[in-house]
């Protein structure tokens, strides 16, 4: 889900057709599926140790879909073969990236080992959406070049009109043609080039508004879904990311509470101690050495209220990154903001570079920005109205296309659907699915207990899916197993947790 990048740092065969579903051998050789040409490669991330064997393709496609002689865009894809001999492949899997901004090639080897069971009987197609990753990506750049991904060193709203008009007018693409819509239809011109009747879709986060809107407009070419982390049709994007994030830090500081040595090492009121932190950082930004997570080199940098605001966001998105946030913020609290400093340098490393603000603009201009409301009650929130602001700024200035009439309203369908969620997920809480799963009568939503923000690796979640994926039944499947899940209790030192 949208994040602006100083909240960050300071938040997808060979023969296969419609006629026989026939499965090819799976060898590293050139093939194809349907009428797309595949050839073998590699599929590689930094942030990922794995590498992944898979077969990869392009296809162009029309930027303007109402002038297919005009301008053609070549959409990344790759394509995993099912594992087992005898699979049921007629129904390949395409998984749904997050973001906006995120490429799902990209994405895919973090996630590999989650989808094993259901790589087993299915296909897995990757899509990187229009303006993501290889697919023409829309990406902004700083006054250095880099990769730039949200605000711009909290320049205010003047200087964030400046650099979305100016990003808008570098960038080789017309900007109106790269929202969730044009997107989906790019979906379905892949299906079809696979010869494939029938889909199975697997998104998470934002990509679980890509799965619903397909699911809408191709509900005849839909077998069933998957969403993990649930935004809802009618939920503008970056509305509630400031409401939902403080839900999320009570109900995770509650939980040291009740742990005495987590409560006697931190004290009673966490929350406090967070805002009178972001206060002093505020008025006064401190001057920090710290040692670089990556190179280990000790550096100068300058800790300032966004950057504890972003980290303390993204921890909170895995519950084993929330279990240090008392011990940071604690230490922060205390004067000592190395740690703190090398952590919010570390997250944006990592994730500076994994999204195409130019595409996420594409998108929350056309679909959610005139929604946009400011709250005042979200001024006391650790994000505040800063996105709200941000994005109005940005918008306003973005040449931007426009939504369907329906396109905020729920999902009603018959399709076969699971829902995930985690508990403790700071940007799209179980409310959030419990509100899309009232409209889908072969749908099932589970909560897990104790998780944050994406739960496909989670437990025995794989293996549920892999079950739902065959079956197409949610309603039947025996989730007992996610019983065992518990929460993750709080580091008390940086030794670790309490044994």
């Amino acid at each position: 889900m949208f994040t602006p990048r100083r909240l960050l740092a300071g938040s997808a065969a060979l023969l296969l057709t419609a006629c026989n579903g026939a499965a090819p051998p799976v060898e590293s050789a050139n093939r194809h599926y349907g009428d797309i040409a595949f050839e073998p490669c590699t599929l590689t991330t930094p942030y990922a140790g794995n590498n992944v064997q898979a077969q990869c393709a392009r296809l162009d496609v029309a930027e303007n879909p109402d002038a297919p002689e005009g301008r053609k865009i070549a959409l990344n894809l790759a394509w995993l073969p099912a594992t087992s001999e005898g699979a049921a492949t007629a129904d390949p899997v395409f998984f749904l990236a997050g973001g906006p901004g995120q490429a799902a090639v990209e994405a895919w080897p973090s996630i590999d080992a989650a989808f094993a069971e259901v790589r087993k009987q299915r296909h897995i197609i990757l899509v990187d959406q229009r303006g993501t990753g290889q697919s023409h990506p829309l990406s902004c750049v700083d006054a250095e070049g880099n990769n730039a991904y949200g605000d711009i060193a909290d320049a205010g709203e003047e200087a964030n009109r400046r650099f979305a008009q100016r990003c808008a007018e570098r960038l080789d693409a017309d900007t109106r043609f790269y929202t969730t819509t044009d997107a989906v239809r790019d979906l379905d011109i892949v299906r079809q080039a696979l010869g494939a009747e029938t889909i199975n879709l697997v998104g998470g986060s934002y990509g679980t508004r890509v799965a619903q809107q397909y699911a809408m407009r191709y509900r005849q070419h839909t077998r069933a879904i998957v969403i993990d982390g649930v935004v809802p049709n009618a939920l503008a994007l970056g509305s509630e990311h400031a409401r939902n994030l403080d839900e999320a830090l009570a109900m995770q500081f509650q939980r040291c509470q009740q742990l005495p040595a987590c409560a006697d090492r931190f004290g009673s009121d966490l929350r406090e101690q967070l805002r009178s932190l972001m206060q002093r950082l505020a008025q006064q930004p401190q001057p920090v050495e710290y040692r670089d997570p990556s190179s280990g080199q000790l550096k100068q940098g300058t800790l300032d209220v966004g950057s504890v605001a972003g980290l303390t966001r993204m921890f909170s998105y895995a519950p084993q990154a929330a279990a240090l946030l008392p011990l940071v913020l604690n230490e922060a609290d205390q004067g000592r903001y190395a740690p703190l400093m090398a952590l919010a340098q570390m997250l944006q490393n990592q994730l500076g570079d994994q999204f195409m603000h130019g595409m996420q603009l594409s998108v929350i201009c056309a679909e959610d920005a005139d929604l946009l409301q400011s709250n005042p009650a979200d001024g006391d929130t650790v994000l505040g109205d800063s996105m709200n602001v941000l994005l109005k700024a940005q918008c306003s200035v973005w040449p931007s296309g426009r939504r369907p009439d329906d396109f905020h309203e729920p999902l009603r369908s018959e399709v076969p659907a699971l829902l995930l969620s985690g508990e403790l997920d700071p940007v799209t809480p179980p409310r959030y699915g419990d509100q899309v799963v009232r409209f889908l009568p072969n749908g099932r939503h589970l909560t897990l207990r104790g998780q944050g923000h994406g739960t496909f690796a989670v437990g025995c979640v794989p293996k549920l899916m892999g079950r739902f994926l065959e079956s197409a039944d949610a309603k039947a499947l025996d989730a007992a197993c996610l019983d065992t899940l518990d929460y993750v209790p709080p580091f008390t030192s940086f030794n670790g947790w309490e044994p």
